[in-house]
């Protein structure tokens, strides 16, 4: 998978090789969604998951993650998007999000959400907007 990445990165969807550990530490001590999350409940997250991974292709080293909760029929929704610190500004999370919309697209799904406090110009550069009904959602918990 090579959608919309600079050169010297790939993004893969290859579960084996995720780096578990780091992925928690990133969410879990850096992520204001999920901070103080635990190593059990990002395993079982990521074992649940439809996820990607973003590598440097000269020392297969993780930079990068998403994961995707979803049905591949109808709905999605992208979550846990992290880039780490020394390697944003090169364009790897607008190409993350690009390689879950592509991968993403010949299920035909209705629908693919995420929410986001700080990230909304990464988003919108490949095709997500605000709800224009916010009125018709509603959540259950944590809010």
């Amino acid at each position: 998978m090579n959608t919309h990445l600079p050169d010297g990165y790939e993004i893969s969807t290859d579960r084996a090789r995720l780096d578990a550990a780091l992925i928690h530490q990133w969410l879990s001590q850096d992520a204001y969604w999920a901070l103080g999350r635990g190593r059990e409940k990002q395993d079982l997250a990521i074992a649940g998951s439809l996820n990607f991974g973003v590598y440097d292709t000269a020392s297969d080293a993780q930079l990068g993650y998403a994961r995707v909760v979803t049905d591949l029929a109808t709905f999605a929704w992208l979550c846990d998007v992290y880039v780490a610190p020394a390697a944003r500004g090169k364009g790897l999370g607008t190409a993350l999000a690009a390689a879950v919309r592509d991968h993403l697209a010949p299920y035909g799904l209705r629908r693919i959400l995420l929410a986001t406090a700080d990230a909304h110009a990464v988003y919108a550069k490949v095709g997500f907007a605000p709800l224009t009904t916010p009125q018709k959602w509603m959540a259950l918990g944590e809010q």
